[in-house]
């Protein structure tokens, strides 16, 4: 028997739905307000909710990050008059089971109850603790072990792999990572970088040359695909691909076979693919600037890495793992952390997501060298700049001006003339 909490402030929907699972044989708690609801889930152990998205105090989705950290996890299925596309996106991108919209039949309601129980019970059978070597990837925040599990999951199979996610978020050690926890692992790990191929000879960079194939051509070179061979090929930015070389390049994924600049023979490479993009590449191919051949066969299997300030729990985790590295990289003693510095470091909002956590971090322990405690004054003044702008409220309090009356002229201690 299962335990399924109903949060729909439809008196009607709450009490069919509530008599639905009753005669299925599973056990109901009922809530009409997303406060009574979230309460609820805290409180107790649920394995699936169904939660209405236009409640009196505020929006379910915007309630299902919370729902998710409850001890026990429950499967989020949206119920809602209200469905759009955006809606659906915003729900599963944020791991709803499903996103239904009403009015519903009885089937429409139980078939997802069905399969999401089995699901639980299916993942609850095969659960084991995710070893994985990931040495630079610091978090335990619900979306970052999303992502690990994700890259737990990757790591043990052979498709072909995207990783998407910001500037700054950690692609390339999200891939990494999947190399060293790969059959791989003893195999090279081949970065190319994209963004900073020379169109000119980028075939050449890709796929290597024989001597003598064009001016400057001295020796013959293996190219970053064949010298892949046995390990991992990571493409950086997938996105700034040239198009000219997207053709060719996808024959190399389905074939696994290339021809070097002059050579007579085709040469074979045995790697595992690995792409990354800061960009839309639905958008691109939508632009005629990316092939959609090449896309279906890149995205196999997608890891989205969250942004920064989506896990703010881990930034303080972060903080003193780049602080204590930089320490002992620099020799210098362990700094201690004043509450109020992890307190502005939460509240910044992270443009530049880790790598500008990094930068931060090292920009710090510069000004406070020979400091043996760390405070906000110690952090880049653009950024305390922005925090203290960001909590201007315009019809908050009056200015500045207003409130301090202008320094009255000085009087003249010599009197009149």
């Amino acid at each position: 028997m299962a335990k399924v909490l109903i949060i729909d402030d439809d008196e009607l929907m709450n009490e069919s739905l509530a008599r639905l699972i009753g005669r299925m044989g599973h056990q109901v708690g009922r809530a009409f307000t997303l406060t009574e609801g979230l309460s609820q889930v805290h409180a107790e152990s649920y394995d699936v909710v169904f939660l209405d998205v236009r409640m009196p105090d505020g929006n379910g989705l915007e309630a299902l990050p919370q729902i998710q950290k409850a001890a026990s996890a429950p499967e989020v299925i949206i119920i809602t008059a209200y469905g759009d596309r955006d809606g659906a996106k915003l729900a599963i991108e944020n791991g709803a089971w499903d996103y239904i919209g009403k009015p519903v039949s009885i089937d429409g309601l139980t078939l997802p109850l069905i399969r999401a129980l089995q699901y639980r019970e299916e993942k609850k059978a095969r659960k084991c603790p995710i070893v994985l070597r990931r040495d630079e990837i610091i978090g335990k925040s619900p979306k970052m072990l999303a992502a690990l599990e994700r890259l737990a999951q990757a790591a043990g199979s052979g498709a072909n792999i995207l990783i998407t996610g910001a500037t700054g978020t950690g692609k390339e050690l999200f891939a990494k990572a999947i190399h060293e926890n790969s059959v791989r692992a003893l195999g090279r790990f081949v970065v190319v970088d994209c963004a900073a191929l020379p169109e000119s000879v980028v075939e050449s960079i890709l796929f290597g040359h024989e001597k003598g194939a064009y001016t400057g051509a001295d020796r013959t070179k293996k190219g970053l695909v064949e010298q892949a061979h046995g390990g991992t090929l990571f493409l950086d930015e997938v996105g700034e691909l040239p198009l000219a070389i997207q053709k060719a390049f996808l024959r190399v994924i389905q074939e696994r076979r290339f021809r070097p600049v002059g050579a007579e023979r085709e040469v074979t490479s045995d790697f595992r693919l690995i792409s990354a993009t800061n960009r839309s590449l639905e958008e691109m191919v939508e632009r005629g600037l990316f092939r959609s051949d090449l896309l279906f066969r890149l995205r196999s299997f997608i890891i989205d890495i969250p942004l920064l300030r989506e896990r703010a729990e881990d930034i303080k985790d972060l903080a003193i793992h780049y602080i204590n590295r930089f320490c002992e990289l620099y020799q210098m003693e362990t700094k201690g952390l004043s509450p109020e510095f992890i307190e502005t470091l939460a509240r910044y909002d992270w443009p530049g997501n880790v790598r500008e956590l990094i930068n931060t971090v090292e920009h710090v322990l510069a000004v406070a060298r020979y400091e043996p405690t760390l405070f906000p004054a110690h952090l880049p003044t653009n950024l305390r700049i922005k925090l203290a702008q960001a909590s201007f409220t315009p019809h908050g309090s009056p200015p500045i001006a207003a409130v301090i009356p202008p320094r009255a002229p000085a009087s003249d201690s010599r009197g009149p003339a």
